[in-house]
């Protein structure tokens, strides 16, 4: 049988994962000088604990677990009449109880409820975790992905909202990446809806706008057609979602055009706060409001992001917002936070089609020692623990093989120097090094060996 892998993950290369380590690096050291601290939770979670917290849609793409024993007589019939619900997106114990985790907020809100009294607040967590979703593979869309997230719960400033934005600007700017934060507010979308006359068909309105970019406005109108939005509330919306011009223009039309609802001129109020912080900041990339910035998760109450890049031909790069009472639905009521994540998949398939990997992000050791063997071997093995007890990675090659063999190895790893250990130096007792990228070669003592390859 040839071996595979299922559709929608992938293995990484070494070359690979130190390039994923490099991003994941610039994450954490800004989530860390802002304060956030790691946390880990387990790929699996009960499934009560994820199921009818993305919406329908999110629902689906739950990676169900099976049940232990299904296939024991007393449990056949339950599991046949079971299947039913559990392919049309619903949940049965009988069949499934557990599920791999499909993002890493709830896990870490589940975390918070079951932690309580224990945890400083505000909570301020980052994440570096793997997650499923069973949908479509795709450029950019993976079945098994990492997200690098940071939320801080137990505070409503909107400080924490400004400084998610920081973190978003630098850590691109610092890859290289020029990028666009999209910002929106539900209450907004809230105030929309209440002008529109669909108050009780919110949700609606937020999973047909969120899916703007894939079915286009004449796709959101037969959507929410579909879902009994007449044909003037329908020209509404669509006015609403074309607002153009700088950030202050859309904020005044908005107000112009919410003026009757209470709960849109809230969300209004705290965009306008969170350009207020914004505005003593020196940001590389631009911060726009657009409202048709949805976050079709349902747990989303307040200012709302959205990471996208104009290089590149790819879907969002990171995205977050807050949420009001998240952990309500675990019994802990009443405790506001708020989060954003990084698509770590994407902006590695970003800077890789743009070439801004360092080429430091490609090689971890910096020497290898040529193996001569016999007494020259024992020779090298000692002049490479200079180098270790110093903290830089070197290697010495396991066998005397042939030099053509040895330095195809350097080469093939990216090793940017050769050192020789052969009859010559053993005799002067010095090193010969050799620049893999240059070529040059120079007699040296092993104290100036840890200073040029340091």
């Amino acid at each position: 049988m040839k071996p595979s892998i299922p559709s929608g993950t992938r293995d990484f290369s070494p070359a690979e994962v130190r390039k994923r380590q490099y991003i994941t690096g610039l994450i954490r050291q800004n989530f860390e000088q802002f304060g956030y601290e790691p946390l880990e939770t387990p790929a699996m979670e009960n499934l009560d604990t994820l199921m009818g917290k993305y919406g329908d849609e999110g629902d689906k793409l739950i990676f169900k677990i099976l049940n232990n024993g299904l296939d024991l007589p007393e449990k056949r019939a339950k599991t046949l009449a079971g299947f039913e619900q559990v392919l049309s997106g619903k949940n049965t114990k009988d069949i499934t109880e557990r599920a791999l985790r499909y993002d890493l907020t709830i896990p870490f809100a589940r975390y918070v409820v079951m932690n309580q009294g224990k945890l400083p607040l505000p909570f301020k967590r980052y994440q570096i975790q793997p997650v499923w979703r069973a949908d479509r593979p795709q450029k950019g869309r993976y079945r098994e992905f990492y997200q690098c997230d940071a939320d801080a719960i137990g505070t409503t400033s909107l400080l924490n909202e400004a400084e998610l934005v920081q973190i978003y600007d630098r850590v691109y700017a610092q890859l290289g990446m020029k990028v666009r934060i999209a910002v929106n507010n539900r209450k907004i979308l809230a105030g929309i809806a209440e002008v529109c006359g669909m108050t009780d068909k919110f949700t609606d309105l937020t999973v047909a706008i969120d899916k703007l970019d894939k079915i286009g406005p004449d796709g959101v109108s037969a959507e929410l057609s579909a879902k009994g939005i007449n044909q003037q509330a329908l020209q509404t919306i669509q006015a609403f979602l074309q607002l153009t011009g700088s950030n202050a223009q859309i904020l005044a039309n908005l107000k112009a055009q919410l003026a009757t609802s209470a709960t849109g001129q809230k969300g209004i109020a705290e965009l306008e706060t969170l350009f207020t912080y914004l505005a003593a900041v020196q940001l590389q990339n631009a911060v726009q409001i657009d409202i048709t910035l949805a976050r079709g998760l349902n747990y989303y109450t307040g200012c709302i992001f959205e990471v996208k890049t104009d290089e590149v031909k790819i879907g969002s790069l990171g995205g977050g917002g807050r949420y009001d009472d998240l952990t309500g639905t675990f019994g802990l009521k009443g405790l506001s936070g708020v989060g954003i994540s990084f698509g770590l998949d994407r902006i590695y398939d970003v800077l890789e089609e743009l070439n801004l990997f360092p080429k430091e992000a490609n090689t971890v050791v910096r020497a290898l020692f040529i193996n001569f063997g016999n007494e020259f071997e024992q020779y090298a093995f000692t002049a490479l623990q200079q180098l270790r007890a110093k903290g830089i990675p070197a290697e010495m090659y396991p066998d005397a093989a042939k030099l053509k063999k040895q330095m195809d190895y350097a080469n093939a790893r990216q090793i940017p120097f050769v050192v020789f250990c052969g009859e010559t130096e053993l005799q002067t007792g010095r090193l010969t090094l050799k620049n893999m990228l240059t070529g040059q070669q120079q007699e040296i003592t092993s104290e100036e060996l840890i200073m040029v390859v340091e």
